[in-house]
């Protein structure tokens, strides 16, 4: 009982983290200066990044240094790259089915990587996911640029390529200093590229302030503590099949805050994402052994 109660905890935690990720797009166009991806992005990783690292006061190690640097361009610099760029040239609805596509390639990568088979029920809960978000988040009018898919899918490929590493290499220290060094080193990645390609950020108000301070600590530091916690207990693919709450989460939020329409198929998308999650989870559950009835005990008669 004890077990499967706190199989529940992970599970829940972990989900949050793409939860929380769905309202960086609301966060992002109400708090923060248009036009500036790579300086908010960041600005997003290297003070919560810098912060933990203040907190843990431990730096990589010996080869650890090279690993930071790998995830931390996986899973933050070039995957926050390829998200802004998807974003600006697809109309979100295409950006967003496009990379939807990670848990498929996570499953792929899970097999090549880690050993884990490849579950039948794992890959139709992964293609029923990205119908679910195509319903969600796709209209009529959606156009498809070849450069923004070119993007999405990288970006896809890259966080896909972060998650398993992730669970690959698992170094001799907490969740939390994990995240710090990956943080950290995604910031700095990002430095020269948010300096070279991009303008000056104009001097920012209480509400820009307020957005990064957002972005930085909920939305990065405290949901990737849960996202590379759930990724050191629980199966990647099981994990990576929770990136669909985020347009959920996202549209939800359009519809209560910005006064959105929520048409009918949009409601049959999101009862598809959360049947993908939940057939994704059962997929990867342990078998439990049958265990053989008791043979009756011989009765003992008086001779």
């Amino acid at each position: 009982m004890k077990t499967n109660l706190r199989s529940t905890a992970d599970l829940a935690a972990t989900a949050l983290a793409p939860a929380i990720w769905g309202s960086t797009y609301i966060v992002t166009t109400s708090f923060l200066p248009a036009g500036y991806p790579l300086t908010v992005a960041m600005l997003r990783a290297l003070p919560a990044g810098l912060l933990l690292l203040l907190l843990v006061r431990k730096l990589p190690f010996g080869i650890w240094w090279g690993r930071a640097f790998i995830l931390g361009a996986l899973n933050f610099s070039f995957f926050w790259a390829m998200l802004f760029v998807s974003a600006y040239r697809l109309p979100g609805g295409v950006a967003a089915t496009v990379g939807a596509v990670q848990p498929l390639i996570v499953i792929a990568l899970s097999r090549l990587f880690l050993g884990k088979p490849i579950r039948f029920l794992a890959v139709i809960a992964g293609f029923i996911g990205m119908a679910g978000v195509a319903l969600l988040v796709l209209t009529p009018k959606a156009g498809l640029d070849p450069v923004g898919v070119a993007a999405g899918l990288a970006g896809a490929v890259s966080m896909a390529f972060g998650t398993v590493l992730t669970r690959r290499w698992t170094p001799p220290v907490s969740n939390l200093t994990f995240t710090a060094w990956q943080l950290a080193a995604g910031g700095i990645l990002l430095v020269p590229f948010a300096l070279f390609l991009e303008p000056a950020l104009p001097t920012p108000t209480i509400a820009n302030i307020a957005g990064i301070a957002y972005l930085g600590l909920i939305g990065a530091a405290f949901t990737y503590l849960l996202w590379f916690r759930g990724l050191a207990r629980i199966e990647p693919s099981a994990v990576a099949s929770f990136g669909f709450l985020s347009p959920v989460v996202a549209t939800l939020l359009g519809w209560l805050a910005l006064g959105q329409s929520l048409a009918p198929v949009q409601i049959a998308g999101f009862a598809m994402v959360l049947a993908s999650v939940w057939l994704s989870q059962r997929a990867t559950m342990p078998v439990r052994p049958i265990r053989p009835a008791a043979s009756p005990e011989p009765a003992n008669h008086p001779a």
